[in-house]
């Protein structure tokens, strides 16, 4: 019984080929045929008012050497939107409930911003590893720690993360066992347990 709650985040299958990936293949239907005009149609225009849209809310808080990471963050935003956005077609799952894809991508970027901040700063990325107005008996401990804790971020915030995602189809597949259960014995808690389902969708 507890098997079959999981099942949810396992990709389906059809002829031993993961149905992920056709559903992945899909958004690239919507990829405008190229011509010789800037803007071809309604698509087209949707597409780069979202884009631009995107790009302006990451933006705007950075200074100008900043921006030449706009097209891997708005790249990184679209990404992630197409594929929890596929995660609601029916036959899908979503690929970013698998703690294997959160790590995937908080390992890259959390090394490229480590390694960006060392390079451009050092001295102040190092003095992180040590708040102001420490002890002197204190300094080697805290390092340690605050290295330990710099190191184990990705995996904390990746597991974090997961369990999020996952706790809320579980969550959802629960409630709406038990209201199936309580059916037939106490319809008017079914009714109530039903209500709460609803709300939580």
């Amino acid at each position: 019984m507890n098997l079959s709650f999981f099942d949810q985040f396992s990709s389906p299958c059809l002829l031993g080929i993961p149905l992920i990936l056709p559903s992945l293949l899909l958004p690239a239907l919507l990829l405008p045929s190229p011509g010789n005009r800037w803007i071809n149609n309604r698509l087209s225009t949707i597409q780069l008012w979202f884009t631009h849209l995107i790009t302006k809310q990451l933006m705007t808080p950075l200074n100008k050497a900043g921006h030449k990471w706009a097209l891997l963050l708005t790249s990184l935003i679209l990404m992630l939107l197409s594929i929890n956005l596929l995660g609601l077609l029916p036959y899908t799952f979503t690929p970013t409930t698998q703690l294997s894809m959160n790590m995937a991508l908080a390992l890259p970027l959390w090394l490229a911003t480590l390694l960006t901040g060392l390079r451009n700063q050092p001295s102040a990325s190092l003095g992180h590893l040590l708040p102001e107005g420490t002890p002197t008996p204190l300094i080697p401990a805290l390092i340690m720690i605050e290295t330990t804790s710099l190191l184990i971020r990705p995996l904390a915030l990746g597991v974090r993360l997961t369990a999020n995602l996952t706790a809320g189809h579980l969550l959802i597949q629960l409630i709406s066992t038990a209201t199936i259960a309580l059916l037939p014995m106490m319809p008017s808690i079914s009714a109530l347990t039903a209500l709460i389902l609803f709300l939580l969708t």
